[in-house]
């Protein structure tokens, strides 16, 4: 007859002294324990984590003992199902034989898998990002391939931006005649023409001086007969005298 309760001490003695940092007694009865497993860690330090809490079943190790996830640090939900599944499967493999130390074992070679998997995601992203920003760089440089369709596009909006620039310049053009004034309004308008030649001329016509002593020696000249008549010929006069 087994003495499940004799395998069960044996067990938690051997665990205490494999894991002297990470195992901790809860109850004694029934028997009760944590033990924390973490990752190996990584270049960066980062690792993941959880605590397994293990509960001895009455007939232990011919039943599979109870477990669950007591703790855990950076892993996610989908991490978590994993590692209940896998006890799940360990478990029914080891019946009859003691298995923490299988069980354990077993989820920390999971750890390092799902390190090593945030590890490889992380570098893609890093890849992806360096890979985008290179064809941002080359987009920025060697600008957008001319296809059929962005060329058509491209077109039927300067076309639109062209007709409205023609329709805005006929526009002014068109106000710029209705506001043109004629020569007649612009005589009638400009101020500038009060200082016009015939403005002036009308004013100095009130002031203008005249030097009599132009005229003073007018009545000692002696004209010729008939000079003073405006039918007098110079020429006939001469003939006649000779």
């Amino acid at each position: 007859m087994t003495d499940y309760g004799e395998e069960q001490r044996n067990e938690l003695e051997a665990l205490e002294s494999i894991y002297p940092d990470s195992f901790t007694v809860l109850s004694e009865t029934p028997p009760s324990f944590t033990i924390t497993v973490t990752s190996e860690a990584e270049e960066n330090d980062e690792t993941v984590q959880t605590t397994l809490k293990f509960t001895y079943s009455e007939k232990y190790p011919d039943e599979a003992p109870l477990y669950e996830i007591f703790s855990q640090e950076n892993l996610e939900d989908n991490d978590i199902s994993d590692i209940l599944k896998l006890l799940a499967l360990q478990a029914e493999e080891n019946l009859g034989m003691v298995m923490i130390f299988t069980l354990v074992t077993a989820v920390q070679e999971k750890l390092n898998e799902i390190v090593d998997q945030i590890k490889t995601r992380r570098e893609e992203e890093k890849k992806q990002k360096e890979k985008e920003a290179e064809e941002a760089e080359k987009k920025l440089f060697h600008g957008t391939p001319v296809t059929i369709e962005n060329f058509l596009s491209w077109k039927a909006k300067f076309d639109a931006e062209l007709l409205e620039i023609k329709k805005k310049r006929m526009k002014e053009e068109e106000q710029a005649g209705k506001n043109k004034l004629s020569g007649k309004q612009l005589f009638e308008t400009d101020h500038n023409l009060d200082t016009s030649d015939i403005q002036f001329l009308e004013d100095a016509g009130n002031n203008v001086e005249v030097d009599e002593s132009l005229f003073q020696e007018m009545d000692d000249l002696e004209l010729e007969d008939g000079e003073d008549d405006p039918d007098y010929n110079p020429v006939a006069a001469e003939s006649d005298s000779d």
